[in-house]
């Protein structure tokens, strides 16, 4: 099948392709890769692609076969929306969320086949395990001893913003197909990113419509596109998105299926940064110029520098949390911030 258009972002560099070998080659490729890269049809052989090679019906007989009997999570869009999944005019939510049972949802994404009109019918980050059974032992790529968090992302033809994510993620073509836009984590500031807390699946989002830049209102996206990257995935193929990477996913057929496995590789029981930006924006954003920059200096003190000056006067053992973090620690600062936060 011909590629579909890619539109303006036609230019962007392609993504390298890799060969792997086997699941050695690629834990080893995995554990060093600094960019993205994609594997072509590594899943070639899941029955899940095999299904959806036949049809669209045939992937999702298969679907059901091996689903759970309770109801998904499903966000439904607005007709004529051309797949984005997105803001409204009023930085509302232009899709609303339901909840459903398979069935019902497939029986819709089947009607509406074929219709370039119809609304977007979208379900994210399914977990595998818990929805569906049997499904990962018989479509999975083995990751040797990592403990991802596996999910299906199963759907009419959307448009999801460029947005990124704190874990590793490895992002299999299952039904379908899907192109991927890609931008190196420090292009934020040339995606103009949208609100914070107010974002349609929990990070924040670019608002640039990546099918029509304005290159007016947004004019430093043409930076990013200069650093961008960009892939048009077929069933089987995978792709490997850095922790923090940006992209831009669009599903590309009436009905696509990717499952995709997240993973970090620092500790569990670290916390999340996220959360410290965030109260962060609370408790320092909007302080007098000079106590946020003594705050700037304090945080490169103890977090970004953290040399040993900063512990080297203080004896052994009455470090505290400034010796190197532990889960012991870790709890104990956790207990310390929960009861802070609750006065």
């Amino acid at each position: 099948m011909a590629e579909a258009d890619p539109g303006p972002l036609a230019g962007l560099a392609p993504v390298a392709e890799v060969a792997i070998a086997d699941a050695a080659e690629l834990d080893a490729r995995l554990r060093t890769a600094q960019q993205p890269f994609v594997v072509r049809g590594i899943a070639a052989g899941w029955p899940l692609v095999e299904a959806g090679r036949r049809s669209g019906d045939a992937a999702r007989a298969y679907l059901l076969a091996h689903h759970r009997d309770k109801p998904f999570t499903v966000s439904v869009g607005q007709p004529g929306s051309g797949g984005r999944l997105f803001y409204d005019d009023a930085m509302a939510m232009n899709f609303r969320t339901f909840e459903a049972k398979l069935p019902e949802i497939f029986a819709r994404i089947a009607a509406f086949a074929g219709k370039p009109e119809a609304p977007v019918v979208y379900l994210a980050s399914i977990d595998v395990h818990q929805y569906f059974e049997g499904l990962h032992a018989a479509n999975h790529v083995d990751l040797g001893d990592r403990e991802p968090l596996a999910s299906i992302w199963m759907g009419t033809r959307t448009r999801i913003a460029a947005h990124n994510d704190v874990p590793n993620n490895l992002a299999v073509v299952a039904v379908g197909r899907r192109r991927f836009t890609l931008f190196p984590r420090e292009q934020f500031r040339n995606l103009y990113l949208g609100p914070v807390d107010n974002t349609p699946a929990g990070r924040a989002v670019s608002m640039v419509d990546f099918s029509n830049p304005d290159l007016v209102r947004h004019p430093r996206f043409a930076e990013a596109m200069a650093h961008g990257q960009v892939v048009e995935m077929a069933p089987g193929d995978a792709l490997y998105i850095p922790a923090l990477w940006w992209h831009h996913v669009e599903g590309l057929e009436d009905f696509n299926v990717l499952v995709n496995y997240w993973w970090r590789d620092t500790p569990r029981w670290m916390g999340q940064p996220q959360e410290v930006l965030n109260h962060a924006m609370m408790a320092i954003r909007d302080l007098p110029a000079d106590e946020k920059a003594h705050w700037r200096d304090m945080f490169d003190y103890y977090v970004f520098d953290n040399d040993a000056s900063v512990t080297d006067h203080i004896p052994a053992g009455g470090r505290g949390v400034l010796d190197p973090m532990t889960p012991e620690l870790a709890a104990r600062l956790r207990g310390y911030l929960m009861r802070a936060l609750s006065r």
